[in-house]
């Protein structure tokens, strides 16, 4: 019998969190990295409720506009008590960092720490076709 269920595996992807903010990017145009890494990351697993900790990693290219890091610290505390995979959350913070920056390139990574033996690494990338 499947353990984890159609509402787990979709559980948190949806979910309503602050507003990233941005403000304009003053070398628009220039190829130049931000990589911001957040180490205290945590999140809750939807099937266990067991704590999810690890480092998230945003590295993009900006185009007209950058993160505001005080607004994008405040939409990852809104992960604390989430129960999403981890999977989920870094396509979603992919998706979410996109749609509010609209950047040149973008790619985020999760570096989980073990649970039960088992260590995963996560990576989404977007790049913008022009």
């Amino acid at each position: 019998m499947k353990q984890y269920t159609d509402d787990h595996a979709s559980s948190g992807v949806k979910a309503e969190l602050p507003e990233i903010e941005t403000w304009p990017n003053q070398f628009p145009g220039r190829d130049y990295e931000i990589e911001i890494s957040s180490p205290e990351f945590t999140s809750v697993c939807p099937k266990t409720g067991l704590p999810d900790h690890g480092t998230l990693t945003v590295r993009y290219t900006p185009d007209a506009d950058c993160l505001e890091l005080k607004a994008y610290k405040m939409y990852l505390l809104a992960y604390r008590n989430l129960g999403i995979f981890q999977e989920n959350i870094v396509n979603r913070i992919l998706e979410d960092v996109v749609r509010a920056t609209k950047p040149r390139k973008a790619t985020v990574v999760g570096d989980f720490t073990p649970r039960g033996g088992i260590y995963s690494k996560i990576s989404a990338s977007y790049e913008r076709k022009d």
